[in-house]
């Protein structure tokens, strides 16, 4: 497979589009907490659905690993591509539900009876636990976004030596932003409407 010539031509155009792609998706993400628009229609029904597909971009990566460390090229390249598929979905989703939806807060309840103090305490670690979860899962999300184009389109335009190093790096930040999606999504379950 090395043996391809790669496609600079075609891949300094795509890193053009996957600079403009990345900056509008940060553009949107910084928009979405302050902007909200009404459509109309009630998309609260859209965070499991995040967390189902960010699950899924997880168990997709993990197979495409599984599959690229058997040599299965092809069966690995589909796995990328329906990881990258349901990411997306999920980015426009996401995107989508925190411009038409007010955002929920970890720990914004009514409880019907007063906290112990130790309940108290107990939902302060889990609050504590909940943000860097969040605050990693964020940053390391709106990080890496580009460095996914930039390791896709080095395979996508055969610069396989330059993809695997890359690669090497992106797809373990990328696992960790996929699994952690949901987890943040249980934890801030119990709060949502």
């Amino acid at each position: 497979m090395d043996s391809v010539v790669p496609n600079l031509s075609l891949a300094k155009r795509l890193n053009l589009y996957a600079w403009i792609i990345s900056v509008a998706v940060l553009g949107l993400v910084v928009l979405m907490r302050s902007v909200k628009i009404d459509l109309g229609v009630d998309f609260s029904f859209l965070p499991p659905v995040h967390a189902t597909l960010n699950g899924l971009a997880a168990l997709l990566l993990i197979l495409a690993l599984w599959h690229i460390k058997n040599k299965r090229i092809e069966a690995h390249r589909r796995m990328i591509y329906l990881a990258f598929g349901a990411s997306a979905l999920f980015l426009v989703s996401y995107v989508l539900y925190h411009f038409t939806t007010p955002e929920i807060l970890y720990g914004d309840t009514n409880f019907d009876r007063v906290l112990s103090a130790e309940e108290r305490a107990a939902a302060g670690t889990m609050r504590t636990v909940y943000l860097l979860v969040l605050l990693t899962h964020i940053a390391l999300a709106a990080l890496i976004f580009p460095f996914i184009l930039f390791t896709f389109i080095r395979a996508y335009t055969g610069q396989y030596a330059r993809h695997r190093k890359m690669a090497r790096w992106v797809y373990p930040i990328w696992l960790y932003v996929a699994i952690t999606g949901p987890v943040c999504y249980l934890m801030l379950k119990p709060y949502y409407p």
